[in-house]
């Protein structure tokens, strides 16, 4: 064995044994459609607040407010918060108002953490659902997210966000990725107590939970997360509800994709600073016992897999490494693996439709050597003290997939 070799082993046997990890929770997803079905921990028919801030939304925003609205749950209030638009998206929230069921909230720019806490200012519901302006709900997305309430110590719910501009390999990509990233790792996280996340734009929470702790905090791009932590922490269950569906835009240009992915990370990093003295106790919960791990296959496996592809270049150039040997078993295992795992996800998202974009498989290679980057881009960043920001996606409006949810074309109009 050559020390290039060497070195190339060194560096890949890690990543494959925190990769083997990843993949081995996978099976417990399908566990989780099994688990004992309880009646909801809330009252019959609790107060539902919903919370929309917006920035220069106006070209998704109509489309958003109708679903949100035609949705049928009969106690709900909605509160739209402009955080200093500049195009006419104030015009559009004001053009709700006439409905008893919408407060708009005016407000100079602070961000999105800061547009949400005007919003939890004043709401009266029971419960808190926030989501994004390019959000299009179903009229199942509010209950089946109550449903996630499933006793008294669950904090929060996190639905499941589908793509709606489905158009393009990338978009067709990313939507795979959603049922294998969203709808399968997010069952088996939460079958087992250590769900770190509920979305920005399909989550619940308790309304007493959220004002016990403060709600979001305003100086983070990843205040989504870093709130999501807090609930665990003060002993509060997290919940998956893969069938609360939210349809919503995904990047539909690489540039698009790498400026989300990179606030994504940032946001990652932002959280886990803020609570690093959590890491130097002993774990009281199963999710102080994951949580480093998942840090790890976050943050350091990606820098891995990067240098792992540059050593096996290298090597490949020098002629220690060939594609009919050991790299190409692994290589062939990983694709099949890949495969296997996203047909399990469609199946249990019960998305029988989107098995045609199987065909996009072969992307997620490229796409994974991309996220790599993304994460060592957004690690420089944090590191320069690089200025982080909201950072929205420019949206386009399209709406592909606006049927799986049984909706028409919003009109723009209440």
């Amino acid at each position: 064995m050559t020390p290039l070799t060497t070195v190339l082993l060194m560096v890949a046997i890690p990543g494959l044994i925190m990769g083997a990890f990843n993949w081995a929770l996978h099976p417990l997803a399908v566990l989780f459609e099994f688990r004992q079905k309880t009646p909801p921990a809330l009252p019959v028919r609790p107060r539902v607040s919903v919370v929309i801030p917006a920035y220069n939304e106006s070209v998704v925003l109509a489309g958003c407010l109708d679903s949100v609205l035609a949705s049928g749950y009969p106690d709900l209030e909605l509160l739209l918060v402009d955080d200093g638009s500049s195009d006419d998206t104030l015009q559009i929230m004001r053009r709700y108002e006439a409905d008893a069921r919408v407060t708009v909230i005016s407000k100079a720019n602070g961000g999105k953490g800061s547009a949400l806490n005007a919003g939890i200012a004043r709401a009266t519901g029971d419960v808190f659902v926030f989501a994004d302006a390019d959000g299009v709900f179903t009229p199942h997305t509010i209950p089946r997210l109550l449903e996630g309430f499933r006793h008294d110590k669950v904090g929060a719910v996190c639905g499941n966000d589908l793509p709606i501009n489905v158009e393009s390999p990338l978009t067709a990509l990313l939507a795979l990725m959603t049922h294998v990233g969203t709808g399968m790792t997010r069952r088996a996280l939460a079958l087992v107590g250590i769900l770190p996340i509920v979305a920005g734009n399909s989550g619940a929470f308790r309304a007493d939970v959220v004002r016990e702790l403060g709600g979001f905090r305003e100086d983070t791009v990843g205040e989504d997360l870093e709130l999501t932590w807090r609930v665990q922490f003060s002993g509060y269950d997290v919940e998956f509800a893969p069938h609360a569906k939210v349809l919503a835009e995904v990047p539909s240009t690489l540039k698009g994709l790498w400026k989300q992915r990179v606030r994504w990370q940032r946001g990652l990093i932002q959280t886990a600073r803020i609570h690093r003295a959590r890491f130097e106790q002993w774990p009281s919960r199963p999710v102080d016992a994951y949580l480093p791990l998942n840090l790890l296959s976050m943050l350091a496996l990606p820098v891995l897999q990067l240098a792992a592809l540059v050593l096996s270049v290298v090597a490949i150039a020098v002629g220690d490494l060939r594609f009919d040997g050991l790299l190409g078993m692994l290589m062939w295992a990983g694709l099949g693996l890949a495969l296997g795992v996203s047909v399990l996800a469609l199946i249990l998202d019960r998305d029988w439709r989107d098995f045609r974009l199987l065909v996009f498989l072969p992307l997620w290679v490229p796409f994974s050597v991309m996220m790599s980057c993304v994460t060592v881009a957004a690690l420089w960043h944090e590191a320069r003290g690089t200025e982080a920001r909201w950072n929205k996606l420019q949206r386009t409006g399209v709406r592909t997939m606006v049927g799986r949810a049984g909706l028409a074309s919003g009109t723009g109009t209440p």
